[in-house]
């Protein structure tokens, strides 16, 4: 799957100095980057192959053989993307903001399918699937990606609580047990609250899927499983809106995995909520 220079953009943080400096040249020269020898790349960077080797590792790539057919996959990938992400300027006109929004929330998603890795998702579906309890945790933005993975999970009669506040979720998170699973939603993966009580959750016990962008992070080292997403917040995106985009494209994921293995069974929970909110619509 493409998503090879997103993954390189994201690691540069987590990379040596001498691994950066392979990544660097990649991402400045792509297209002539492709086709290279292992020797000739790292001529060309100044560096070893041995760098080039623990770069490749450090993007979790087996070795040089397997990254370069991923480079060669996502510059053809490329060649047929519409753009990159454009940021929301004051003073933009109506139609170039409405233009700009959709840009960027399409790519978001567009640019998480290639980071997602589908075991991983499978395995957090079925994780979900078995699990006693399914909490929810999240802070300003983020909780409210919570809050609609909760609405969701109760529809189909799971036991799910969606947690904003950092007291509740480490009071929830201290009586957990190996049955249950959090799911934790943070695109930066290092709000402290979160982490603090992420820790609690896994010292009771209960299995840690992240959501949160791709690359290290304090709460991706501490997590049993990460469903990586992709999407730059810019300068005027405070309200989180690529990622928040990208976010509730995995909870749906998350969601429609688990409906689908359980269908025969929450069909009936399925047709009973749509009954009774459809009840609550105004009559015309």
């Amino acid at each position: 799957m493409p998503g090879l220079m997103l993954k390189i953009k994201e690691s540069l943080k987590d990379m040596s100095l001498s691994e950066r400096k392979v990544a660097n040249y990649i991402l400045n020269n792509t297209e002539e980057a492709v086709g290279l020898f292992i020797g000739e790349l790292a001529e060309r960077c100044g560096t070893s192959k041995a760098s080039v080797i623990r770069m490749c590792r450090t993007l979790n790539y087996d070795g040089y053989r397997e990254f370069a057919l991923a480079l060669a996959s996502d510059v053809a990938s490329e060649k047929e993307d519409d753009g990159a992400y454009t940021d929301i300027r004051a003073g933009d006109d109506l139609e170039t903001i409405i233009k700009n929004v959709c840009h960027n929330s399409k790519k978001s998603i567009d640019d998480t399918y290639k980071v997602l890795n589908s075991k991983d998702v499978e395995r957090a579906i079925n994780i979900i699937h078995k699990a006693r309890r399914i909490l929810f945790f999240g802070a300003g933005a983020s909780g409210l990606i919570a809050l609609d993975a909760q609405q969701k999970f109760i529809r189909i009669n799971k036991c799910a609580w969606a947690y904003t506040d950092q007291h509740m979720q480490a009071t929830s998170a201290a009586n957990l047990s190996k049955n249950d699973v959090v799911v934790v939603i943070s695109y930066s993966g290092e709000t402290a609250d979160i982490i603090e009580s992420v820790k609690i959750a896994k010292e009771s016990g209960a299995t840690i899927i992240s959501i949160t962008k791709y690359g290290n992070s304090t709460l991706s080292e501490i997590s049993d499983i990460n469903l990586f997403l992709s999407s730059p917040e810019t300068m005027m995106r405070s309200g989180a809106m690529g990622s928040r985009i990208a976010q509730l494209t995995i909870i749906d994921i998350i969601f429609t995995g688990v409906a689908s293995l359980e269908y025969p069974y929450i069909k009936k929970y399925l047709d009973r909520t749509k009954l009774v909110t459809s009840k609550k619509r105004s009559k015309k």
